[in-house]
């Protein structure tokens, strides 16, 4: 082995570090390509070597041997690879060294170091690249800064400018641009092209040409034109790699889909702004003298200084600062005298918003009022600055459309209508400028501005406003506009309506052709992008164009594309096929020896050689024999291309010999139609010498062939345009004229459909038609006479500027070849792929169009507007000759705007302007063709409404215009316009009738046209019109219609056809018989389908072809009236009145626009009710009710007064239709009539009321705004008949329902209905005031009527508020808002003398009755208030839905009418309690209110007494609002709003959220309320509320409140008793899906989630519950389950089960053995043994076993019994061990912060009990700190007892107390010498068993216990030193059976005492409420404490609290409240 191996084979022993360095260059090496293959070997990126070799490449790069620092830039590339972005931390100090080494080396070196580079880049590390950069173009050898610039080129290609910020290159390039070497200047030239395709040329240019030489600037801007297209990232960073794979396969499975490409092509749209550095211009505004300029008294100096800051502002960025004062400046200046000054400080604004964009927000805020205000200036250049600047504020940023709604609001409110007119325009500018989020938060301010401008006095303001409602519907779509567009008129409504739908069909199109464009541009783009790059160099981007793209390295998961015409594989052909390039069409140089080479064995050589021959003979041989060999070819299509490249050579279009030329084309005529495709290369190989060809008569006839061929193949479009040039070009005039030739023939053969017609035009006029050749003349004019024969006449508009002569040998031509229009039917087709769009797009409309957008200037159109009629009409003129001057061809683009000045000339009061406007539209409509249906905005139905006109030659003047739009637009797109025009009232008799005769004479022409069977609805209705002549033109209309429909059309809708037109209609269907009946029966509406009753029907019932009864005035005879009713009577007796099989109410219902305001019925709705009472109403009925005939009217009701009481039913389902009709006989004039309805009326509502049907809102909406309306009629006895119907109405629906209306009617124009209105306001104020006292503030209407001019109505208004104040008596001036001294002087005269009145009559004073009516009710209930006469009609409505679970008493007052107490806002607590119980729903939201703003603020101000006064109230007002929740959610259920709801679901949250008042509700109430909300929570209806899933939620965290902060006992009692089953009337109607048992089960589960939370919180919570009710609840639902039932629940795993047993396992768990001392409530001693003392024995054991607690002994479930009487001597052991274990308790408890205050109130208990104790021994180990504080403690503990304070009044909540020998698991294990399980019950029992005394007991007065039973008592008892002699006698014993003895002798005792109460059920102990005590005194269970029994029994009911085990039962025996064992 050589030194050298040894060496280096030691060396690998060596660390990398010493390796790396060592002075030997061939350990080095080797070292480095060892680090390489490590590195490549290293697959976890996280790799601890990673962090290791990082810093080894600092060194390595920069070695001095040139191999070496390769083999380390290998290695670096390895580890870069291996790496991940933490290796990013390394990127400075490396990248810092291979710029300072290896740029300058070989020229591998300087591509391994820039793929180092990349790398960086491609792990993140792009600021350490850049940096590393600024360095490089600083080296002074410009070989190193090429390589530099190059890789920030391929950088920014490959990554793009997300990753690469453009920015700092941009700071870069300035220096390279003046470079000294010229290869840098050439790079960075390509750098900056680059930059042009990431960022934009316009960002490019306007940053960096500044900065450039002019040489420099010129050689870049020829460069940059080549740059196209947007650039696209060809490579990722590396975290975005990770996620590569996954989308790679996907796309390779889908393919690259347009939709997905666009999608992420989308080019990265980069704001300049962002790419500029800030600038400073505070400073040189300083400098500048400006503050002195702005202040000079000459306007010139003021301008320059405000010029100079405009100057500074124009910078691109400006740094921000403090502008404030700037802005001050200006702002006076915006006012300033001179309006040049004023303009450029508007100009200056607008500067600085561009520039400071969002840092001027607060500027422009303030700028903004003054700038608005400003816009009342009507100079040109004020007005475009002002326009200019406030575009500028909004694009910048510097302010929103949510924060300006004020100063808009302002602004259009101001006097000056330009200043309106000027700001609506601007916010229409900013909402089309603004995103879509922005405006859904916005237009809810903005869409009642703009509805208010709508009705503006000037159009432009107007005008505005629809463009801002029509660019917000634009934007957020139609929904928001929908509830305003109701308050429109209908031709407002209609106008706005067609500006939206115009703006809607102006973006599709353009965004379709956009998004089109932009899907090709991008995939072409990423098709570029992808194959692009391979190692590119920034100056190759100079080469004029983009360089040929060579094939690019294969990427992971790539496909390799190659760039030349090879077949390509796999996924990239798919590829191709979705994006094909266009075709190259220019042929490449090709020479004869290439040709032959490529060739091949295709072409014999032979033949090859013989064409060449100089012999013509021989080559005509050859050419024949190449004839026969390429027509033997198979697979031609590969070889067309050389095939003709080598006929063009050999023998070429120079050959001589005419046979060898024919042979030539001939063969050449066969490739071209036998090749699948052949390619446009050929073509222009062959075009040059087949024209000349052409030329020559010899060849003509092949070569015209051969060209015919070519265009099928290719299209004539491609041929002609070539040919154009040759001819042109060529010297030859018969090249020219036989070409124009053939062209005639190819125009004969394809059509127009693929040649663009101007180009074609414009070479006949300019070459053919000017031609000096006689023959190249006559072929043009022949040519253009065939283009006649495909376009028409519209060809003669471009050759107007043809001489005479030529003109007249064109008509001539003309002549020869009439227009034939459709029937064109061109000879050939086209076999290209784009034949088909191109023959779509052909015919007519490829004559060209000009777009004459820039000619309608708004000079023009403010003309259209101008005063002066002569100005108007030439402003119409004017688009006459614009018309003109475009050839009568115009494209529609940019004409939206010039419709809309044409359509408002249509209503001109200058007639002859209206004619002219008229033959405008017509020309333009011809212009247009069919593009004018989209962009004319629905002109048509203006056009038609001159119709009705009465001059004839205006209404012929309509009709021109008809004809020349049907010319344009087919009659299909006409016909909806037609249907609406022909049922408009306004367009008169003539119109109809000229329009139904035009219509016939259109629909003559045609064989069939379905659409026309729309026009047939209102074709029938004009056969009931006045006019004769009406009716005859729309009969033969409906002949021609029936005739061009189709029997199919007709039955769809034949049920809609009126009576007259139905005769005709089924005349003609009578060849369709089987269709005859059931169209006949359809609209009779008749349920049997008896043929003959029908065939009466229809021949009675419709009038026949010669009587028009029906339409015509006169009364019939009573010969003609009499037969046929009694004929029809006669057919339809056996028949139902009313039909309601088939009645959907909801759906008609659901369709009614429910408004306050009347609108007189519409046409359509007169239909559509015609149509509904044909379908429901018998026939004989719907005839009469139908009828034109008053009298038949009359029967027809008199008909159903008859059998009113017998079809209630059947009215009530179709009452809607009746009131519909009620409401159109009011519209009527016939007073008999009217009457009669009347009269019927009043009776409909008495059946409706004895039926106890309630009218839905819809009915009311359709009857009652009509009947308000007309109550001003002018007849007075009708007046009061609607007077009283009004006034019934209000009985029967609501006075609060119907008040709206009637204040509605305040508003009316009749003044008489206004007076009639005021007057039934009083009367609701005097019989209904309490209903409607949630809307008295709309008195404020009635109060403005006392300033009217008519004297009776503002008497009426005195006399309504005057009987308000009787009511109110001055709570009234609350509600008439703001009067002049003028009307207050009048109302207090009213009111002084309706006090005299009142006087008189012995009425009492003014709001008097109201003042006694709530004192009656707080006093005494609603009984009372009842007798007093005030009360008021009942608010129950229909049956309450549930009862709920109140006991009776409760459940009868819940039906009893209640009053509401009050006629305005409750005034005080109580009040609000009143109206919360006995209200309605409505009402009581006012209640709430109140008891919410009390409850706020008692909480506010906890150390007031108000919480002690609503403590006391908190039960009352939880019951009330319990009560509320469910006729709160009915009522939102019938439809109304959920605001009740969410107002008692607040204000129970608000009580709930304080704990006293959440502690303070009882038990029974927390059990109606939980049960309410518990059953809301689980129904269905919830969701579909209003407002619903906020509902369900506000339920849900209410219970989790009411959990929280109730009392728990309670809480838990309440829940374990919802586990039973619930009573199924306290249920909704179940659903038809779902039993009681699963709505029960569902039940059962949110009960046991609500356990779930208390059981959790237990061990936390063991000290606030009483654990004796939990057992005795506990108890009681196993004792009823029974243990047959629970064993068969627990097979089947039973929830609520399950749940109890968690309840009981847990409470065992925390409180051990000690649980059987809380055992007083349950009767231990019954046989058998309660079910509950076996599973806490169960527990016990189980949980012992488990040592989770001591065992309590032997005693098992036997035990219960007489285990104590042996085991006395353990209860004597352990009492003071008992006493220790407690004291340590509590100890524990002072310890802890939270129950430190409960810790010391026991300690002072045991000290008051155990004086002889001295604690302190307890304490020997405390610190002294402890016992000062335990000792200050108790002294505080002694001062608070004194001032009888409780532990719940201080501030700590206090548990309730447990008893003292039970020891908390949370504190101390049970003593183990406890063995007794009743030992727990028998507390401190002393060394002597049998004799051992009690301490003292407190006097009975003071209820005091016994203080061996208690473990603490509550601090309201005083101490005495008394002793109790009755706890003390037959008690002295230790024994169960001693204390057994002693509980029967009380037993028998208490049952001596009161019998009553010995036998009364435990269960209804809970009814017993404890009077007598303060509430905050009451025990915290009060339900089992019976006082009564208590009184009888001379003892009064103990604090249970203060009671524990065998004791508290005791107690409780005593009092008499437990039943005997």
């Amino acid at each position: 082995m050589s030194e050298e191996e040894k060496l280096l084979k030691e060396a690998k022993k060596l660390p990398w570090e010493d390796r790396l360095a060592h002075k030997n260059w061939k350990v080095r090496n080797e070292a480095n390509i060892d680090l390489a293959s490590l590195c490549d070997s290293i697959t976890d990126p996280k790799d601890p070597r990673i962090r290791e070799f990082g810093h080894f490449f600092k060194k390595t790069v920069a070695d001095s041997n040139a191999p070496v620092q390769e083999k380390a830039l290998d290695a670096l590339i390895a580890y870069l690879r291996a790496a991940d972005a933490d290796a990013g931390r390394f990127g400075k100090e490396v990248c810092d060294a291979v710029v300072a080494k290896c740029l300058t080396g070989r020229p591998k070196t300087v591509e391994k170091a820039q793929a180092v580079f990349l790398l960086w880049v491609e792990l993140e590390a792009v600021d350490a690249f850049l940096d590393a950069m600024e360095k490089a173009i600083k080296n002074k050898v410009a070989k190193a800064v090429v390589p530099a610039i190059d890789v920030m080129f391929q950088a920014l290609s490959e990554f793009g400018a997300k990753i690469v910020p453009p920015k700092r290159i941009l700071k870069m390039l300035p220096e390279l641009f003046d470079h000294q070497d010229q290869n840098v200047r050439a790079s960075s030239k390509g750098l900056t092209l680059e930059l042009c395709r990431w960022i934009g040329k316009d960002n490019v240019k306007s940053i960096l040409f500044e900065k450039m030489r002019d040489t420099m600037k010129k050689e870049l801007e020829a460069e940059v034109v080549n740059v196209t297209g947007t650039a696209k990232p060809s490579r990722k960073i590396r975290s975005e790699q990770d996620k590569e794979p996954e989308q790679e396969t996907i796309s390779e499975v889908v393919g690259p889909g347009p939709s997905e490409e666009s999608a992420s092509d989308a080019p990265q749209e980069i704001d300049e702004y962002e790419l500029v550095d800030p600038v400073d211009i505070l400073t040189p505004l300083e400098k500048s003298g400006f503050w002195d300029g702005v202040k000079a008294t000459k306007w010139l100096e003021r301008k320059e200084a405000v010029a100079e800051l405009t100057k500074l502002a124009s910078t691109k960025r400006i740094s921000p600062g403090d502008f404030s004062e700037v802005c001050r400046t200006l702002k006076k200046l915006i006012t300033d005298v001179n309006i040049a000054v004023a303009v450029e400080a508007i100009q200056a604004i607008g500067n600085l918003a561009r520039g400071l964009r969002t840092n001027f927000s607060a500027s422009s805020r303030f700028l903004l009022p003054v700038l608005l205000e400003k816009l009342k200036e009507k100079k040109p250049t004020m007005t475009e600055a002002l326009s200019q600047t406030l575009q500028a504020m909004h694009k910048a940023g510097c302010i929103s459309l949510i924060d300006i709604v004020e100063d808009v609001r302002t602004a259009t409110k101001n006097k000056v209508p330009l200043v309106r007119s000027l700001t609506m325009t601007w916010v229409t500018f900013c909402i089309e400028t603004t995103n879509k989020g922005i405006i859904t938060k916005a237009h809810k301010d903005y869409v009642p501005i703009c509805m208010e401008c709508l009705n503006d006095g000037t159009p432009e303001v107007r005008d505005a406003a629809f463009s801002a409602l029509a660019a917000i519907a634009k934007s957020v779509g139609m929904r928001p506009l929908e509830r305003s567009l109701e308050k429109l008129d209908d031709v407002r409504r209609k106008k706005l309506s067609e500006m939206i739908a115009g703006s809607e069909d102006a973006v599709p199109g353009g965004s379709s052709t956009v998004s089109v464009q932009s899907t090709r541009a991008s995939a072409s783009s990423a098709e570029t992008s992808e194959s692009a790059f391979v190692k590119r160099s920034a100056a190759s981007m100079l080469s004029g164009k983009r360089p040929v793209q060579a094939a690019p390295i294969a990427k992971k998961g790539g496909v390799v594309k190659s760039g030349t015409s090879k077949k390509v594989e796999g996924v990239s052909q798919k590829a191709s096929k979705l994006i094909e390039a266009p075709e190259d069409v220019e042929p490449t140089e090709m020479g004869l020896e290439e040709i032959e080479s490529r060739i091949g064995s295709l072409i014999q050589s032979d033949t090859i050689t013989q064409l060449k021959s100089a012999v013509w003979k021989e080559r005509l041989e050859a050419i024949s024999s190449l004839k026969q060999q390429v027509e033997g070819l198979q697979n031609l299509d590969q070889s067309v291309e050389i095939l003709i490249r080598l006929l063009c050579t050999l023998p070429g279009w120079g050959e001589k010999n005419v046979q060898v030329q024919k042979q030539v084309i001939e063969v050449i005529t066969h490739i071209a139609s036998t090749t699948t495709k052949f390619p446009k290369k050929c073509v222009v190989l062959c075009l040059s010498g087949l024209s000349e060809r052409v030329a020559d008569i010899k060849t003509r006839a092949h070569a015209m062939k051969c060209l015919t061929t070519f265009s099928e193949a290719v299209g004539p479009g491609f041929i002609f345009e070539r040919v154009y040039k040759i001819m042109k070009e060529h010297k030859n005039p018969k090249v020219l004229s036989e070409g124009i030739l053939w062209m005639v023939s190819a125009v004969e053969d394809f059509g127009v459909s693929h040649l663009k017609l101007k180009d074609l035009i414009d070479f006949l006029k300019e070459i053919g038609l000017q031609s000096s050749a006689a023959a190249t003349r006559n072929a043009s004019i022949k040519l253009l006479g065939v283009l006649h024969r495909f376009v028409g006449p519209d060809i003669k508009g471009f050759l107007t500027d043809v001489k005479p002569a030529l003109l007249s040998a064109l008509d001539t031509e003309y002549e020869k070849n009439p227009f034939e229009g459709a029937s064109a039917v061109p000879k050939k087709t086209v076999r290209a792929s784009d034949s088909s769009s191109a023959v779509a797009a052909g015919g007519l409309d490829s004559l060209p169009r000009e777009d004459i957008s820039g000619k309608i200037t708004p000079a023009l159109l403010k003309s259209f507007e101008s005063s002066d009629w002569k100005v108007r009409m030439e402003s119409v003129d004017a688009v006459n000759k614009i018309l003109e001057e475009a050839n009568k061809r115009v494209q529609a683009t940019g004409t939206g705007e010039l419709f809309g000045a044409l359509r408002g000339r249509l209503f001109d009061s200058n007639k002859n302007i209206v004619m002219a406007t008229l033959t405008t539209i017509s020309n333009v409509a011809s212009a247009m063709g069919v593009a004018v249906e989209k962009s004319s905005k629905g002109i048509l139905s203006d056009i038609l409404k001159c119709l009705g006109d009465n001059k004839k030659h205006m209404r012929e003047c309509v009709l021109n215009t008809l004809d020349s739009w049907l010319a344009a637009v087919h009659l299909d797109k006409m016909v909806t316009y037609i249907a609406i025009a022909l049922v408009d009232s306004k367009l008169g008799a003539e119109g109809r009738k000229d329009l139904f005769d035009w219509l016939s004479k259109q629909l003559s022409g045609l064989s069939s046209f379905a659409e026309a069977a729309q026009l047939l609805k209102p074709a029938s209705s004009a056969m009931t019109d006045k006019s004769s002549d009406v009716r005859k033109a729309a009969e033969t209309c409906i002949n021609e219609i029936l005739r061009v429909s189709g029997h199919e059309m007709i039955e769809k809708i034949v049920k809609d056809i009126q009576a007259p037109a139905l005769a005709l209609v089924l005349e003609k269907l009578k060849p369709y018989g089987a269709f005859q009946e059931s169209a006949r029966s359809a609209p009779v509406g008749v349920t049997s389908k008896n043929v003959t009753k029908v065939g009466k029907s229809t021949a009675n019932g419709v009038s026949k072809h010669g009587n028009r009864s029906v339409s015509s005035r006169a009364g019939p005879t009573k010969g003609t009236k009499a037969e046929p009713i009694s004929v029809q009577d006669i057919a339809v007796q056996t028949q139902a009145l009313l039909n309601i099989k088939d009645s959907n109410k909801e759906d008609r219902e659901r369709l009614v626009v429910r408004r306050f305001k009347f609108e007189d019925p519409r046409i359509e709705q007169i239909q559509d009710l015609e149509n509904d009472m044909l379908r429901y109403f018998r026939e004989d009925l719907h005839r009469r009710l139908l009828s034109a005939d008053f009298k038949k009217q009359v029967d027809g009701l008199e008909m159903l007064q008859k059998a009113l009481p017998s079809i209630a039913k059947e009215v009530i389902e179709i009452l809607d239709i009746l009131l519909r009709w009620f409401v159109l006989q009011f519209c009527k004039s016939n007073t008999t009539c009217l009457l009669k309805v009347l009269e019927f009326l009043p009776e409909l509502l008495d059946i409706l009321k004895d039926d106890g049907y309630s009218l839905t809102e819809s009915e009311v909406a359709i009857f009652l705004p009509c009947l308000v309306e007309k109550l001003g009629h002018n007849i007075e006895k009708v007046r009061e008949k609607m007077r009283e119907l009004t006034k019934q109405f209000v009985v029967v629906y609501s006075a609060s329902k119907c008040f709206p209306y009637i204040l509605e009617g305040l508003r009316s124009k009749n003044n008489r209905t206004r007076i009639e209105c005021a007057d039934l306001v009083g009367f609701i104020l005097d019989h209904h005031g309490a209903e409607i006292n949630g809307q008295l503030k709309s008195l404020q209407i009635v109060a403005s009527l006392t300033a009217e001019r008519d004297g009776d109505i503002r008497k009426a208004a005195l006399n309504a508020l005057a009987t308000g104040y009787k009511i109110l008596g001055e709570d009234i001036w609350r509600f008439v808002g703001k009067l002049t001294d003028a009307q207050k002087s009048m109302l207090d005269d009213r009111f002084k003398w309706k006090v005299r009145e009142m006087e008189k009559k012995k009425e009492g004073k003014p709001g008097e009755a109201r003042a006694i009516l709530r004192r009656s009710v707080r006093e005494n209930g609603s009984d009372v208030a009842e007798q007093s006469g005030e009360m008021t009609r009942s608010l129950a409505g229909p049956l309450v839905r549930r009862n709920y679970g109140q006991p009776d008493s409760n459940i009868e007052r819940q039906l009893m009418p209640r009053p509401v107490a009050v006629a305005s806002g409750p005034t005080d607590w109580n009040e609000a309690l009143e109206i919360i119980s006995f209200g309605s729903p409505e009402q009581s939201v006012e209640g709430m209110k109140v008891v919410c703003h009390e409850l706020a603020q008692a909480t506010s101000d906890p150390e007031g007494n108000a919480m002690d006064e609503l403590v006391k109230d908190a039960d009352r007002l939880v019951s009330c609002l319990a009560n509320k929740v469910a006729k709160t959610f009915d009522f939102s259920l019938s439809g109304a709003s959920s605001r009740s709801c969410k107002y008692v679901l607040n204000t129970l949250m608000q009580t709930f959220q304080n704990k006293r008042l959440a502690y303070a509700v009882k038990e029974s109430t927390l059990d109606s309320l939980i049960t309410e909300l518990l059953l809301w929570l689980l129904d269905d209806n919830v969701p579909r509320m209003d407002d619903g899933s906020q509902l369900l939620k506000a339920l849900n965290v209410l219970m989790l409140k009411i959990l929280d902060n109730a009392d728990r006992t309670s809480s838990f009692v309440v829940l374990i008793n919802l586990l039973r089953p619930l009573d199924p009337s306290r249920w909704p109607s179940p659903a038809p899906n779902e039993s009681f048992a699963t709505r029960n089960q569902k039940f059962s589960d949110l009960v046991v989630k609500c356990l779930i939370k208390l059981t959790k919180v237990l061990q936390s919570t063991i000290y606030d519950v009483d654990l004796d009710r939990i057992l005795q609840s506990i108890h009681l639902y196993l004792q009823d389950l029974g243990m047959e039932e629970i064993r068969r629940r627990a097979g089947a795993d039973d929830k609520p089960l399950r749940m109890v047993k968690t309840v009981l396992h847990e409470l065992v768990k925390l409180r051990g053995a000690a649980i059987k001392g809380h055992l007083s409530m349950v009767p231990i001693d019954t046989k058998p043994q309660p079910i509950i003392l076996a599973y806490i024995e169960l527990n016990l054991e189980t949980l012992a076993a488990a040592r989770m607690l001591t065992a309590s002994g032997p005693g098992g479930p036997n035990h219960w019994g007489d285990s104590a009487t042996n085991n006395s001597t353990a209860g004597t052991q352990s009492a003071d061990a008992q006493l220790k274990q407690e004291l340590a308790a509590i100890f524990k408890k002072i310890g802890e912060k939270q129950t430190c205050t409960i810790g010391l109130y026991e300690l002072y208990r045991i000290t008051q009990l155990y004086p002889q104790v001295d604690i302190f021994d307890q304490l020997t180990n405390a610190s002294e700190a402890f016992r000062t504080y335990i000792r200050d403690g108790l002294a505080q503990m002694a001062k608070n007892a004194a001032a009888g304070r409780t532990p719940s009044s201080m501030p700590m909540p206090t548990p309730p107390p447990a008893s003292l020998n039970i020891s908390s698991p949370d504190f101390a294990p049970l003593s183990p010498v406890n063995t007794n399980p009743l030992s727990d019950a028998k507390m401190n029992v002393k060394s002597e068993p049998t004799n051992f005394n009690l301490p003292p007991s407190y006097s009975e007065e003071n209820r005091a216990a016994n203080a061996l039973t208690s473990r603490v008592l509550s601090s309201d008892y005083n101490f005495g030193d008394q002793r109790n002699d009755k706890f003390m006698t037959g008690v002295t014993s230790g024994t169960l059976d001693a204390i057994r003895e002693r509980m029967k002798s009380m037993q028998l005792a208490a049952a001596a005492g009161s019998t009553e109460s010995g036998t009364r059920p435990l269960t209804n102990v809970n009814d017993n409420l404890n009077h007598g005590f303060p509430h905050s005194h009451i025990p915290l269970a009060p339900e089992h404490v019976g006082a009564e029994n208590a009184l009888q029994g001379g003892v009064l009911p103990m604090d249970e609290k203060a009671l524990s085990g065998l004791q508290a039962r005791m107690e409780r025996l005593k009092s008499g409240s437990l039943e005997p064992l």
